[in-house]
């Protein structure tokens, strides 16, 4: 086996580790076996024990591989939500609303055979500029976040805040730090604000120090990033920014008439060698 020649400033390691991800994406190694041992990588390739070590850092610096002390190299696989983001309305709601964000998430854990934990937190902050522009505020007024962390079986999923302006949330349950039965669309419907329609934007970032500690990602695993703008017939609602690690979830959209769409068998849980028994 060679290692692809690739480019002349490219380290022999680096075009290694492309080689290596190569036959990960071919399905030649699984989660539930370890990975040839850096002996065999050195065999396999004919490179020196130093290159193979390298190589196989870069994996796992980018979530792609992880080290089980004792037991070899492995996947590093979670399990991987899809977030129906276009999730379609069910009744009781009104027909031309949202979908409610937290009724499509259970339905999603539940429907993957997963427990959904979220913890709740309210802040008063001062307006980022990009977040007052889409409220029609002028940057540094105050507004009120309301920011749920979830989890999926105890492992971290999602960070999601949204943000309302003060005089909207003011007197409101809104501005209480637990969670609202009916979710938050209950209060705004009270107050004559449902959501009738949204504005998606999606960006793919690296995580910050704080993120990184929270998500418990690979250095290398980026976030994907949803700020979803919400309007009613008056004008914007609210700005609900989530952040999902890239490893773990993906976003589902639906586009025109989905009524011939196929249904699929979802996708076998992958193994996490990390939870698996020593041999």
């Amino acid at each position: 086996m060679t290692i692809p020649r690739g480019t002349a400033q490219s380290p022999k390691y680096q075009r290694l580790a492309a080689d290596l991800r190569r036959r990960i994406a071919e399905g030649e190694f699984t989660a539930a076996a370890a990975l040839p041992v850096e002996s065999e990588l050195e065999r396999q390739y004919g490179v020196a024990r130093n290159t193979v070590r390298l190589a196989v850092d870069v994996l796992v610096n980018e979530g792609r591989l992880v080290r089980l002390q004792g037991k070899g190299t492995y996947l590093r696989e979670h399990p991987v939500l899809d977030h129906r983001a276009y999730g379609p309305v069910l009744p009781p709601a009104p027909r031309d609303c949202l979908a409610l964000p937290t009724a499509v998430y259970l339905g999603e854990a539940a429907e993957a055979g997963r427990e959904l934990g979220v913890d709740f937190e309210m802040m008063i902050v001062r307006a980022r500029v990009d977040i007052a522009e889409r409220l029609g505020l002028r940057p540094g007024e105050a507004i009120v976040v309301r920011r749920q962390l979830r989890l999926l079986d105890r492992e971290p999923y999602s960070i999601e805040e949204s943000h309302y302006r003060a005089g909207l949330a003011a007197g409101t349950p809104l501005m209480e730090p637990d969670q609202i039965d009916g979710g938050d669309e209950a209060v705004l419907a009270s107050l004559g604000r449902t959501e009738i329609g949204a504005v998606d934007h999606l960006v793919a970032r690296m995580p910050g120090p704080e993120e990184a500690q929270w998500f418990q990602g690979g250095p290398g695993v980026p976030l994907v990033v949803q700020t979803r703008v919400t309007y009613d017939r008056r004008g914007p609602v609210r700005v609900i920014e989530t952040r999902y690690s890239a490893d773990r979830s993906r976003l589902v959209y639906g586009v025109g008439d989905l009524a011939a769409r196929a249904s699929l068998p979802a996708p076998a849980a992958p193994v996490d060698p990390a939870r698996a028994e020593a041999p």
